[in-house]
Protein backbone atom coordinates (compact mmCIF):
# COMPACT_ATOMS: atom_id res chain seq x y z
CA UNK A 1 0.00 0.00 0.00
CA UNK A 2 1.00 3.40 -0.57
CA UNK A 3 2.35 5.82 2.02
CA UNK A 4 -0.77 7.97 0.61
CA UNK A 5 -3.15 5.23 1.07
CA UNK A 6 -1.69 3.88 4.73
CA UNK A 7 -2.15 7.76 6.20
CA UNK A 8 -5.60 8.04 4.48
CA UNK A 9 -6.45 4.60 6.11
CA UNK A 10 -5.08 5.49 9.54
CA UNK A 11 -6.93 8.74 9.43
CA UNK A 12 -10.07 6.60 8.50
CA UNK A 13 -9.80 4.68 11.30
CA UNK A 14 -9.09 7.15 14.04
CA UNK A 15 -12.41 9.18 12.48
CA UNK A 16 -14.26 6.13 13.46
CA UNK A 17 -12.75 6.15 17.32
CA UNK A 18 -13.75 9.71 17.39
CA UNK A 19 -17.40 9.10 16.12
CA UNK A 20 -18.17 5.52 18.04
CA UNK A 21 -16.42 8.21 21.43
CA UNK A 22 -19.64 10.19 20.45
CA UNK A 23 -17.47 12.69 19.71
CA UNK A 24 -17.67 13.21 15.96
CA UNK A 25 -19.80 16.68 16.50
CA UNK A 26 -17.44 17.75 19.09
CA UNK A 27 -15.19 20.95 19.02
CA UNK A 28 -12.00 20.48 16.95
CA UNK A 29 -10.16 22.68 19.81
CA UNK A 30 -11.56 20.29 22.26
CA UNK A 31 -10.85 17.07 21.12
CA UNK A 32 -7.18 18.43 20.44
CA UNK A 33 -6.83 19.66 23.86
CA UNK A 34 -8.07 16.11 25.24
CA UNK A 35 -5.95 14.41 23.00
CA UNK A 36 -2.81 16.65 24.34
CA UNK A 37 -3.91 15.81 27.74
CA UNK A 38 -3.40 11.52 26.85
CA UNK A 39 -0.24 12.36 24.94
CA UNK A 40 0.70 12.99 28.55
CA UNK A 41 0.31 10.05 30.40
CA UNK A 42 2.88 7.33 30.22
CA UNK A 43 2.18 4.13 28.77
CA UNK A 44 2.98 2.19 31.75
CA UNK A 45 1.31 4.01 33.82
CA UNK A 46 -2.03 3.02 35.65
CA UNK A 47 -3.74 6.23 34.57
CA UNK A 48 -2.96 4.68 30.90
CA UNK A 49 -3.97 1.05 31.28
CA UNK A 50 -7.19 1.71 33.11
CA UNK A 51 -7.77 3.99 29.80
CA UNK A 52 -6.51 0.81 27.84
CA UNK A 53 -9.11 -1.07 29.81
CA UNK A 54 -11.93 0.97 28.91
CA UNK A 55 -11.31 1.34 25.47
CA UNK A 56 -11.16 -2.48 24.80
CA UNK A 57 -14.18 -2.37 27.03
CA UNK A 58 -16.17 -0.28 24.46
CA UNK A 59 -14.62 -1.99 21.57
CA UNK A 60 -16.04 -5.26 22.40
CA UNK A 61 -19.59 -3.04 23.27
CA UNK A 62 -22.19 -2.93 20.41
CA UNK A 63 -21.59 0.07 17.72
CA UNK A 64 -24.06 2.95 18.63
CA UNK A 65 -25.69 5.05 15.65
CA UNK A 66 -24.39 8.09 14.57
CA UNK A 67 -24.83 10.78 17.34
CA UNK A 68 -24.96 9.18 20.26
CA UNK A 69 -22.17 8.06 22.75
CA UNK A 70 -20.80 4.55 23.95
CA UNK A 71 -22.85 3.52 27.51
CA UNK A 72 -20.48 4.16 30.62
CA UNK A 73 -17.73 1.52 31.25
CA UNK A 74 -17.82 -0.04 34.47
CA UNK A 75 -14.23 0.55 36.08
Amino acid sequence: MSDRKEQAHEKFLLGGIVARAGLSKADRAFLLGGLLELARVSSGSPEYRGLREKGEKAFRAPALGPDRRMPEIAE
